[in-house]
């Protein structure tokens, strides 16, 4: 399970990653799924919680951003890459898979807390993807991982309004909708 949870940040990193890197300086401005973020907003904050997920996972809170990091003025897949090493850095590292974690919403080991960084990273890219009219069917063996594991993990307790919780309430995808658009409605995305 370690490796395969290993496997799946690094496919969520990818993923978000192919679809970054499609992102022009003209498409900042372009509003996104998540109501209070336009795509600057949705690109730092996806490069700096990558950063958060490792300082959890490390107790190191000198790999955070710094307060008020625009990562999208300049080289927004430089900062991105460097974020997703520092991270895969710190998931990777001895004794991180079985370390107890707290963080603002429970507590959880490194391995638990490894595979919502993932669930954090895939959807942020399908969030990209869909504001800028990609195809939103990412990684979909994946995108099936993390739905079965949202649909256990992510209760009403974790639900709110945009930017007050980590997720919405629930939607429902349209019928033949793919994995990665049936994950982003359960978390409260409008597909």
């Amino acid at each position: 399970m370690r490796g395969s949870m290993m496997t799946e940040l690094s496919t969520a990193f990818d993923s978000t990653m192919a679809i970054l890197q499609k992102v022009g300086r003209d498409d900042l401005g372009t509003p996104t799924p998540c109501a209070s973020w336009d795509v600057r907003g949705l690109v730092n904050h996806f490069i700096g919680s990558a950063r958060w997920w490792a300082s959890m996972v490390s107790g190191d809170h000198g790999l955070e951003a710094p307060e008020g990091a625009d990562y999208a003025a300049g080289d927004f897949v430089a900062a991105y890459e460097e974020s997703i090493r520092v991270t895969l850095g710190a998931f990777t590292a001895e004794g991180a898979a079985d370390r107890m974690v707290s963080v603002p919403f429970g507590d959880f080991t490194g391995s638990a807390l490894r595979a919502f960084a993932a669930l954090d990273q895939f959807t942020h890219g399908w969030d990209l993807a869909r504001a800028l009219g990609y195809d939103t069917d990412l990684a979909p063996e994946l995108a099936s991982t993390l739905l079965a594991m949202a649909e256990v993990a992510v209760d009403d307790s974790l639900r709110g309004a945009d930017g007050e919780a980590p997720f919405e309430a629930a939607r429902q995808a349209p019928e033949g909708s793919c994995a990665a658009d049936r994950l982003a409605a359960y978390l409260g995305r409008q597909v």
